[in-house]
């Protein structure tokens, strides 16, 4: 059996907007995370996994522990394993590292292929998933996932305190998968991830109102390609993704059809001077509407710098600053009551300290 935990306090300081955490233009704290997971070798080829995980950031919670993931893997052979359960989605490089800070070197992973505000329907889904790895002669090796299932939100952490109806949102089903291809030129690999889901949600609204409810569907489809090349203590990454969201209701004046397709893609660097020192850095730049490509609230560039600290085998310390040119990383697509990003300052800037201690 093999037992893990983590810790982290952060401070998030932002000048032009407020972005993650209500106050930030002030400095906030609300910026906080602890894990505790075991695994546990069952028999031969059989293993348990879970873990326990609260965070304290903005609306996302205030310590409500959770079981992050908590699975039963089965893989008989390199070529073909099984997981049931809550299971990490196989997207891109880096989303099943999204709670392990210690295994990257930013703070926050770039926002337009990774948004931290809808890690409750990126990181992990309720269901199944066949994987595998394949190694072939000249060609380099394969890693495969396959992945179906369900996510369940917390309908009360999404509705806005106050508000005057109540919501249900429900993702129906998800399905995808990822394909990495380890080439046989020594560190670079490549890799296509795609899935698709359905969100369904209900707005209950008050007595008196002309409707007594308003029913929603939405389709999303996303995909992402990924090319990383590792020379040295150098690492580039490249990612690029499309996301494509159809909306309808049975109520279209009060809740509009929508159809748009965004654009998402960044480049990182990170070096490694030496094994206390990580520097760090990427662009990211996303168009949440590929028609608009001009509305600040369309769209928004992200230049990020970082440093990590490893002060020991088990403490890091992290500091970073983003510029930001747009407003669309303000709204979380999941929130009842976004924010007004016409009015909000096209130019911005967010600030991060980060203390983590892990075992």
């Amino acid at each position: 059996m093999q037992l893990h935990g983590f810790v982290s306090q952060g401070f998030l300081l932002t000048r032009g907007n407020e972005y993650l955490a209500g106050g930030s233009t002030k400095g906030s704290p609300k910026f906080s995370e602890v894990g505790l997971n075991v695994t546990k070798e069952l028999s031969e080829g059989l293993q348990l996994g879970m873990q326990l995980f609260a965070r304290n950031l903005g609306w996302s919670g205030s310590y409500d522990a959770q079981f992050d993931w908590l699975y039963l893997d089965y893989r008989g052979q390199d070529w073909l394993g099984v997981r049931l359960g809550r299971l990490k989605i196989p997207y891109g490089f880096h989303n099943e590292i999204q709670d392990i800070d210690a295994a990257r070197v930013p703070i926050l992973l770039p926002g337009s292929v990774y948004p931290l505000q809808t890690r409750e329907i990126l990181f992990a889904q309720t269901g199944a998933e066949i994987y595998g790895f394949i190694r072939t002669a000249g060609l380099g090796a394969l890693d495969y996932r396959l992945f179906g299932g369900a996510i369940y939100l917390d309908s009360d952490a999404l509705t806005p305190a106050g508000a005057p109806f109540d919501s249900e949102l429900d993702i129906r089903y998800v399905v995808g998968g990822r394909l990495i291809w380890e080439t046989p030129l020594e560190g670079l690999r490549a890799a296509f991830s795609a899935q698709k889901l359905r969100l369904e949600s209900a707005f209950i609204v008050p007595t008196g109102m002309p409707v007594p409810a308003i029913n929603v569907e939405n389709d999303t489809w996303l995909w992402a390609a990924s090319l990383e090349y590792t020379v040295s203590e150098l690492i580039l990454t490249a990612e690029y993704s499309r996301w494509y969201s159809e909306q309808s209701s049975d109520q279209p004046m009060y809740s509009p059809p929508l159809d748009e397709s965004s654009e998402k893609m960044y480049g990182m660097l990170t070096y490694r001077v030496a094994p206390w020192l990580h520097p760090g850095a990427y662009y990211a730049l996303s168009f949440e509407d590929t028609r608009d490509r001009k509305s600040k609230g369309n769209f928004q560039h992200d230049t990020a710098l970082t440093l990590r600290f490893d002060v020991n085998s088990n403490w890091l310390v992290k500091l970073e600053g983003h510029y930001m040119y747009g407003t669309s990383g303000l709204v979380n697509p999941l929130r009842i009551n976004p924010p007004d990003v016409a009015s909000a300052e096209a130019h911005w800037a967010v600030f991060l300290a980060k203390v983590t201690a892990y075992f």
